[in-house]
């Protein structure tokens, strides 16, 4: 089924500007649409591998602390 949309000029204008060829509007949007999923997903591995490098330095400083709380045996008052 094929549905009309409507667009204002200035929108128009700027789908025309990353047109290609003979592409067609429809195209452009798909186009426009999978880049926007990709780069979701993109940010969304980057911020799980952000993660993970944090609590790796979060564990790191955790032992470092328990190795000086072994060492030094403080008290806390």
């Amino acid at each position: 089924m094929i549905t009309t949309i409507q667009l204002h000029e200035n929108v128009k204008h700027e789908l025309d500007k990353v047109k290609e060829g003979k592409q067609t509007y429809e195209e452009i949007i798909l186009t426009l649409l999978r880049n926007v999923q990709q780069q979701k997903r993109k940010q969304k591995e980057l911020l799980i591998e952000g993660y993970k490098e944090m609590a790796q330095e979060s564990i790191k400083i955790t032992r470092e602390f328990e190795l000086l709380e072994k060492e030094f045996e403080w008290e806390w008052k």
